[in-house]
């Protein structure tokens, strides 16, 4: 089956809207699957995201005063995407129950857990994050995506074990509340301003990451209790 068309016209919009297209799959017969644009169970999905700044200028450019105002734009962008390829969105944030980005993603793209629970990407490394996907009542004929080795089996020293000055990601486990409690410390102002110093760690990725502007703005609403399937 040849891909869809619709794969690489949805790419090239959401780069113009300073969005990454992250892969795509079919859903296999009878999996369960969250509900398509038709409201029968999803044929595929695919996932869209951010690595580097352009989402960022974009968003500043656009944003709104409203609630969520970066989930918000987010679906704005996606639903005209749902409406022009017979779509339907959702958000990393929409739940409970939550979508399954990273199990998504481990399927969409070459993407592989890392020491501390978060996925690494071989180009990215831990600077990127899912926004939302599209979700279609027809199978869209992607390839799955090349096998490529973890970056953290050849990574020396693995910083991002001890970056963390609480230990957040110690025992095999995320401990939220030691983060936020840093967080809300005189000495935990860099990691609010500068963002998650074991993503910021890691050694994989050339490309800028998160600003200064950004990465203050996912910690302030991770700090506000933004949920856990947000994927900032």
């Amino acid at each position: 089956m040849a891909p869809d068309p619709a794969v690489e016209a949805i790419g090239r919009e959401l780069a113009r809207q300073g969005l990454v297209s992250r892969g795509c799959f079919d859903f296999a017969a009878g999996e369960s699957a969250p509900p398509g644009p038709d409201g029968a169970p999803a044929r595929a999905v695919l996932l869209a995201g951010q690595a580097g700044p352009a989402m960022w200028e974009r968003f500043r450019a656009e944003r709104r005063d409203e609630p969520d105002p970066l989930d918000a734009w987010t679906r704005r962008v996606l639903d005209r995407l749902a409406r022009r390829f017979a779509a339907r969105t959702v958000l990393a944030s929409d739940g409970p129950p939550y979508p399954p980005f990273q199990a998504w993603a481990a399927r969409a793209e070459p993407v592989r857990p890392s020491p501390i629970g978060l996925s690494i990407h071989p180009r990215w490394g831990l600077r990127h994050s899912w926004r939302g996907a599209l979700l279609f009542a027809r199978p869209l004929g992607a390839p799955p995506p090349a096998l490529e080795p973890s970056p953290c089996e050849t990574c020396a020293g693995r910083p991002c074990l001890s970056a963390c000055p609480v230990g957040a990601f110690d025992g095999g486990r995320y401990d939220a509340e030691a983060c936020r409690a840093r967080l809300r410390a005189p000495e935990g102002r860099d990691c609010l301003d500068g963002g998650c110093l074991a993503r910021r760690a890691c050694p994989v990725g050339a490309h800028p990451g998160h600003g200064a502007e950004q990465a203050g703005f996912h910690m302030r609403a991770f700090l506000g209790g933004a949920s856990p399937g947000s994927g900032r």
